[in-house]
């Protein structure tokens, strides 16, 4: 039998010439796999006859939206999740769903090996390779531009030399990835950290300066899952959806960053996410009012190393799960609405409402009904600062 290889495929220029590449360098065939995050672009059926006119043994695609929303997106929502306290891994959260639906074709197929368009130089190559390795132990990875050298130029002769049906325009000076969470921007004028962003990289949000009158919007969470806009029943995929377009109305979500990538090497990059960062805003405001403190305490840990698990391609790993079994826990009680008003590139919260809240109006009023023993917090003093006050005798003699 024939070895065989399945290919995350875009349908883009790169992963069409790698379908023939891949034959001619390995002797296999290529079943290619699209999947739909939210990336836009061209119909899916388009992909899946183009993939097979490149000489793709097979073709299929997957519209995985709801699916990403909901198993990937929603869990970094319930874990704050910015990496370098900035990043909603858009990105990140992307690979793990395309590597499940890559995975079941290799399994479907009986395919041995996995093939990915990644250079040799980003995180995208160790998302897809460990996420492959963690759900198939017995598969292999390879990666033509890395493993075999097909530059882009070659790439370009490898399609006109055969008449592949894919356009072969001038490269775009950027480097974008896209899905519903957000939106990456990379390469060409940018890589000169100096230089500002200009307007025309910008497609998810519009320019915060501009004259606008603001949005207001109430965001209704059960367990740490949005179910409600506006008082309008919403799945997750709604959510990040109208968000996208009405907090990007505003200019929310912009981050001009310079990152530590998981290679080693530090990485100019602007995204826009701003249902992404509208949800996680509304999210923590309603977490300061249902979690408890030590818990919310120890919960800000977690949600940085969580971060960074899913940044550095470790979604499927026993550390990222038991951790997803604390942080499920830990949103048991983030049910209730956050209002915000949306304005100036800033999404900004206004009120606060839960059944569950743990704000209790008359310990913190200083008004008349204040039911606070003031009386009791000398005591309280003397005893939490007494280890400080014997050391500082000591220091002193």
């Amino acid at each position: 039998m024939t070895e065989r290889v399945v290919l995350a495929y875009s349908g883009g220029l790169d992963t069409s010439v790698a379908i023939g590449w891949i034959a001619e360098e390995t002797g296999a065939e290529v079943i290619a796999v699209a999947v739909d995050v939210g990336q836009g672009g061209e119909d899916l059926d388009v992909i899946r006859k183009r993939a097979l006119a490149c000489g793709a043994v097979e073709a299929e695609v997957a519209d995985a939206r709801d699916e990403f929303a909901g198993e990937f997106c929603l869990p970094a929502i319930k874990a704050n999740a910015l990496y370098m306290d900035r990043y909603p891994l858009v990105s990140a959260l992307s690979r793990p769903t395309i590597v499940k639906h890559l995975v079941a074709a290799a399994h479907k197929h009986g395919a041995t090996t996995v093939a990915h368009g990644c250079t040799g130089k980003g995180n995208d190559q160790v998302r897809f390779e460990a996420g492959i390795v963690a759900l198939a132990p017995g598969l292999r990875c390879i990666a033509p531009v890395r493993d075999y050298a097909m530059t882009r130029d070659k790439a370009i002769a490898f399609c006109e030399a055969r008449n592949l049906p894919i356009a072969t325009t001038k490269k775009s000076p950027y480097s974008i990835d896209q899905n519903v969470f957000g939106r990456a921007v990379e390469t060409g004028f940018l890589e000169d950290i100096w230089n500002g962003p200009i307007e025309d990289i910008y497609e998810y949000t519009q320019n915060p300066a501009a004259p606008r009158d603001p949005d207001e919007v109430i965001v209704t969470f059960e367990r740490g899952a949005p179910v409600a806009i506006d008082g309008r029943p919403v799945t997750v995929l709604k959510a990040i959806q109208e968000l996208n377009e009405r907090a990007g109305a505003h200019g929310i979500g912009r981050i001009d960053m310079v990152e530590d990538r998981l290679v080693g090497i530090k990485s100019r990059e602007v995204y826009e996410a701003p249902g992404a960062i509208a949800l996680i805003t509304a999210h923590q405001e309603l977490e300061n009012v249902t979690v408890e403190r030590e818990l919310a305490r120890y919960k800000r840990q977690v949600e940085q190393r969580w971060g960074e698990l899913v940044y550095d391609g470790q979604w499927f790993s026993p550390l990222k799960r038991a951790l997803d079994g604390f942080i499920t826990e830990a949103n048991e009680h983030v049910s209730g609405d956050i209002r915000m008003t949306l304005h100036g590139g800033r999404a900004v919260v206004t009120g606060r409402r839960s059944a569950s809240s743990l704000y209790d109006f008359n310990l913190a009023t200083y008004d008349t009904g204040d039911t606070f023993d003031q009386a009791a917090a000398k005591g309280f003093i003397d005893i939490y600062s007494l280890s400080s006050k014997i050391a500082a005798q000591r220091d002193l003699t």
